[in-house]
């Protein structure tokens, strides 16, 4: 659902290379009866499809539908699916994604037309609560820097570390604010520029602190600034951890390394990542070091794959109780 967009291009990619997978509709408002190809060249000879409008009875004969909408519209329809015994859903937009229904008129502007439904949301960081998503009805996937923040900040948490202050700032390519150009997001307009946005206020914030109250019930200080960079896929995170005490680097890494021994799309390094090396990829890279009690941590992704379409499709992957690495192993491009 909302197949026109980078999110849905991104899915699309990855589905139509996923060995379990046969694609029965993409749907789009504006492009409904012209072939996919068409909003997405790269598909060309790929995919014998063509957008259709939103139908949710012909959803019946689908095991998923993921919906790629923009913000505060997937929460007006999903709920009719649940209702009908339908699909698994794994909606890409924010409307699932926090569990108090009261935050969404801040964070996103509006009130939640579907607030039973968030109870049975399983938010989808598959290295941290991939067990809940095992036959999950609703998914919410997460944003793209919050899924960067999260696996940066909670290893420590989840170790019971004693963490005083969280500082975040990190900077996203211009793919981010999807297809739809604007002043601030058309990307002539960001190819030398780097500024600031929404200082303080970013909506992912919730979600994270959500995130981390599940290892740490006790408010944590969290300040989180996001950047606008000049380049189109990537988001470079710099995660700034305050301990009560002196912490040694080398001991520190080793707690991420530990958490993220089995995961298949984490990686510890030994020195900091480069968006270009996640680039078009599922891959995590994160690198972790510290002096006196403050730890920095790195991490880097895709914002298109492991920030969204390629985090989907290892949340369905659990869903469906198959390897959680189905379709998502392609390495990145160097150079």
């Amino acid at each position: 659902m909302g197949g026109s967009g980078y999110g849905g291009a991104e899915l699309l990619r990855l589905l139509l290379a996923h060995p379990a997978v046969e694609i029965a509709a993409v749907t789009s408002r504006q492009e409904a009866g012209t072939p996919v190809w068409k909003a997405h060249p790269n598909l060309r000879g790929c995919a014998d499809l063509a957008f259709t409008a939103y139908d949710p009875a012909a959803l019946e004969r689908c095991d998923v539908a993921f919906f790629a909408l923009p913000h505060g519209e997937a929460m007006g329809l999903i709920p009719e699916l649940l209702q009908r015994g339908g699909p698994r859903i794994i909606d890409l937009s924010g409307d699932f994604r926090l569990k108090d229904a009261a935050a969404y008129p801040e964070h996103y502007g509006r009130p939640h037309a579907a607030p039973a439904q968030l109870a049975e949301a399983v938010y989808a960081i598959p290295e941290f609560f991939g067990e809940e998503l095992r036959d999950a009805r609703l998914v919410a996937n997460p944003g793209c820097f919050a899924t960067a923040a999260i696996l940066a900040l909670l290893p420590p948490l989840k170790a019971g570390l004693k963490v005083e202050r969280v500082a975040l700032a990190a900077a996203t390519g211009s793919s981010g604010s999807g297809a739809t150009p604007s002043p601030k997001t058309h990307h002539p307009e960001r190819s030398e520029a780097y500024f600031a946005y929404k200082p303080l206020e970013h909506q992912h914030v919730p979600e994270i602190l959500q995130a981390v109250a599940r290892f740490r019930p006790a408010p944590l200080p969290f300040a989180f600034v996001t950047h606008s960079a000049p380049f189109v896929r990537g988001i470079h995170a710099t995660l700034f951890l305050t301990f009560r005490e002196s912490v040694d680097a080398a001991q520190l890494r080793e707690t991420w390394r530990r958490e993220y021994r089995s995961a298949p799309f984490v990686r510890v390094l030994d020195a900091p990542p480069d968006v270009r090396h996640v680039a078009r990829t599922n891959w995590a890279d994160l690198h972790v070091t510290a002096r006196g009690d403050t730890a920095v941590v790195l991490c880097a992704l895709d914002n298109l794959v492991k920030g969204m379409a390629g985090n989907a499709v290892q949340a369905m992957n659990l869903v469906f109780r198959l390897p959680e690495d189905t379709g998502l192993r392609s390495p990145g491009f160097h150079p």
